[in-house]
């Protein structure tokens, strides 16, 4: 039986998206694509996906409109959905993570699942419904596939952890050589973003996505600035749709062999044109995003992934 898209009237994009869209000549193509493959509900495929899945990255915003991109972690099954309209999340954030102060009834959130060894993801965006001891539940608002372009193949393992035992917490207002360090050799991130106007209706919310490239893609400026190029993708937008209307970001950087994690927010900006483009090979935008604060944690991460196998999507760019 066919799962139906997109039922209503009005568009599954809201207006930065459109926006966009509309200055790339894409609208009209992605009217009708986002109307097939965009639904207001989980599918059965991606319910037996999120089931699957050890990890989940997740998109919050906090009291002070501040962005943040984190990660939920629990043996498979701890994402689970008694009806095609809900997401239960069986576990409690990683210690430091900002997610713990950012959950609560009605609020926005985002989630990216996706398996880095197969190279398949799908997003997900709603409202924390209920939390409980145990964890909390989403109501569905949008949920849709991606393709699995610049996305660098890892085998995981699960480690044992305890998530009462604490961690030093880095703060970061400007990034240290620690920080540079895992950014200049990082292959993949994740950044949340988010358009909470009620005019959106079901396309409002906030949205979590997933940025790869070769080693040293992300290019540090400064002690607070970082530049990203940005190649062809599927033209919804969803990202930069968002940062047309709200320019807040939040950024998750990870040690996949060391379990570290580097969580940032701050603004970004969208760079559309000009000869600094060109310094990327394959790029066909910019992304820079500029740092307010953030957290470091050492051994955080209860995962371990093997070395990558890098995407051939990747095979015609090349480094700073």
């Amino acid at each position: 039986m066919a799962n139906p898209g997109w039922t209503r009237t009005e568009s599954p994009f809201h207006t930065g998206e459109l926006a966009i869209q509309a200055r790339m000549g894409v609208q009209e193509r992605m009217d009708k694509q986002g109307r097939r493959v965009i639904r207001e509900y989980l599918p059965p495929q991606h319910r037996q996906f999120f089931a699957q899945l050890p990890y989940v990255i997740v998109g919050t915003v906090d009291g002070s409109g501040n962005i943040w991109a984190s990660a939920l972690v629990g043996e498979p099954g701890f994402l689970s959905s008694a009806d095609e309209h809900t997401l239960r999340v069986t576990a409690k954030p990683l210690f430091g993570d900002p997610l713990a102060n950012n959950l609560a009834d009605g609020v926005d959130i985002g989630f990216l699942g996706i398996e880095l060894h197969t190279r398949r993801r799908n997003r997900l965006n709603g409202v924390v419904s209920l939390t409980d001891a145990d964890g909390f539940e989403v109501h569905v608002r949008q949920s849709f596939g991606n393709c699995p372009q610049y996305i660098q193949a890892r085998m995981f393992e699960l480690v044992e952890f305890d998530l009462a035992t604490p961690k030093p917490i880095h703060e970061i207002t400007a990034l240290s050589e620690p920080e540079r360090a895992m950014i200049a050799g990082a292959d993949t991130f994740f950044i949340a973003t988010a358009y909470q106007d009620q005019s959106a209706g079901l396309a409002s919310g906030v949205d979590v996505s997933h940025r790869g490239g070769k080693p040293g893609f992300v290019h540090i400026d400064g002690e607070d600035t970082l530049t990203v190029p940005d190649f062809s993708g599927n033209c919804h937008f969803n990202t930069f749709g968002n940062l047309e209307l709200n320019p807040h970001a939040g950024l998750l950087f990870m040690d996949f062999e060391q379990g570290d994690l580097l969580y940032l927010t701050g603004t970004a900006e969208v760079i559309w044109e000009g000869d600094q483009i060109s310094n990327y090979a394959g790029a066909e935008r910019l992304f820079c995003f500029h740092l307010e604060k953030g957290y470091r944690f050492d051994g955080s991460l209860p995962l371990r992934w093997s070395k990558p196998e890098f995407s051939p999507f990747l095979e015609n760019t090349g480094s700073w």
